[in-house]
Order: C-alpha cells, then structure tokens, then sequence
C-alpha cells in the first residue's frame, strides 16, 4: 500500500494499541522515562514494569521530552518515504515541553509540518491520531488531517483513578496540600484531563467505589453518539480487564480497547492507576464540517 502523502506522527504517551502503529502507518517518536538514571526509551518493552516496580520500592523516576533531533528524525524518514506533508500530534503542552521539540524540529525540516497540541494524553490522545491517519489514507490535505486530529481530541474525555495523590504531587501535578489532605483522609481521588491540566473531579473511600464511580463517568460521557473507549492502567490489569468487561456491557455500541500507560505517565500516576478514555467518533457530517473531506472513513 502507497504511503499516503500527508504522514502522521505522534508520540510514545498516545499510548496505541499492539499493531495500531503498524496498520495506519503512523511514527511514534519514544518519550524517555528514567529510572535510578538509568534512561530508556518508553517505546522498550519492558519498561512500564520497570517503572511500576521502581515506583513501589520509591526509587528516583523522571521522564525526559524527545529531543528536536529525534522528531527530525521521523520527520526526515517520513519525508523520503514519499510525503509530502506532516502532522504531528503531541501529548498536552501543559503536562511536557515534546510539543516545543517537536516545533523546534518543524523549522529543520524541508516539507510542511504542522503540530498538534491535543490538549491530551493516552487514548485521548491515541484515538485522534488514528482518524488523522485514516483521512490522510482517504486524501484529505495537511490542514484537513490536523483539524480531524484537534477535533477529535477536543471532544474525548479521559478519567482515571489513582491509589494515592503522592506522585502526582511529586511531578507538581497536585499541590502538596490536597496530597496531604488525601492520604489523611485516606480516600480515593478520581481525576480528569481537563484542557490539557489534571483536575480533581472526586474522592470517594474505597478503591472499589472508586472504580464503580469511573464505570459511571464514562457511561454518561458517552451518551448516545457513537464512541471509542480505551481502558488503560499501570500494574492493575484485573481492575482493567473488570471495568472493560462492564463497559461492554453498558455501552455495547462502543469499541472497548485495553491496554498498558507507559513509564512516563506512570512516573506521575504510580502503580495501580486506571484509567478510562472515551473518544466520540468522528459522523460524516462532522468529517465534512471539520477538515473539509468529502471522502469520510471512520473505520476506529
């Protein structure tokens, strides 16, 4: 299959299924996740449970942005691979300075690039990039795929549960007041990405509560349009896979997606997070009104 002239580029915390990348030919520049000082890519495969293991021993981790060079590097393959522009969608610039690299790359580069902040991270940032590189396969323009991507992630919502407020308050995500308060209180704190900034949305006693409360949230998100949901975690694969299963089963419309955040989430989440991404999918009028495309496809 011809790569399609408009290239799609995102980064490693979209978080994309096994084998997402691969099928809508899109690059994945890998953010660095250090622990102990020792550096890795959050693309390796071992590295989540790396961090998660690290995490509970309270070992040093750190996250590091990918460096201009390393998106001028996707950017260069991309441009002899035939395309003729670039779009690049980055997780929230409030969260991590890889949009910066990423525009600082764009200047290198002798195609036209244009740079996406979704405002996002995980699947919420990760649906969006699958229906740019579905337009970009159908036709549609540089302008056309970034309006798509921002679109997109403008509308998903993502929630997610913590164990503890702790190593949010360590990577300045939280005050260290409510993390304090929290763990006095030894509740349960549910959270959200709002534009771009993690919020508190509630607190509750029990993680098991905690987690009924995430199935709620994410079924009146989802309403009645269609939508994709992405259930993702660090360590806590059986609350993933029972939350998964329930929202099966309460929105039988939707297409339920599990899967792992990598090290540099979980640097800032610890181990036990899950975390709920529900994505509205992208209707024919919506695809006409928003990049312009007369040539819709919304296989995800």
């Amino acid at each position: 299959m011809p790569v399609p002239r408009v290239a799609v580029i995102t980064d490693s915390t979209s978080y994309l299924p096994t084998g997402w990348a691969a099928q809508w030919d899109i690059d994945v520049v890998p953010v660095q996740v250090i622990v102990a000082g020792q550096p890795f890519d959050e693309t390796e495969d071992d590295q989540a449970q790396q961090v998660a293991e690290a995490l509970r021993e309270w070992k040093p981790v750190t996250t590091s942005r990918p460096s201009p060079a390393r998106f001028l590097e996707s950017y260069l393959r991309a441009q002899e691979a035939g395309a003729t522009g670039i779009v690049v969608a980055t997780l929230s610039s409030s969260m991590s300075a890889t949009f910066e690299s990423a525009v600082m790359a764009a200047k290198e580069c002798e195609i036209p690039v244009e740079v996406v902040d979704t405002r996002s991270i995980a699947m919420g940032e990760g649906f969006p990039v699958v229906s740019g590189a579905q337009a970009a396969r159908q036709g549609a323009d540089l302008q056309q795929v970034a309006a798509i991507i921002r679109a997109r992630a403008a509308d998903s919502r993502v929630f997610f549960y913590v164990d503890t407020l702790e190593y949010l308050r360590r990577g300045g995500r939280v005050s260290a007041a409510k993390a304090a308060m929290g763990q006095a209180l030894q509740v349960k704190p549910l959270l959200q990405v709002d534009d771009g900034h993690v919020e508190r949305m509630e607190q509750v006693r029990t993680a098991g509560k905690a987690l009924a409360r995430l199935a709620d949230l994410a079924v009146e998100a989802a309403g009645d349009v269609p939508v994709d949901i992405a259930v993702q975690h660090l360590g806590s694969p059986e609350r993933a896979a029972a939350l998964a299963q329930e929202l099966r089963a309460r929105v039988p419309s939707a297409g339920v997606v599990e899967g792992t955040v990598g090290g540099v989430v979980g640097a800032h989440v610890g181990p036990g997070m899950v975390a709920v991404v529900v994505s509205p999918r992208i209707t024919d009028e919506q695809w006409v009104i928003k990049s312009g495309s007369s040539s819709p496809s919304k296989d995800t």
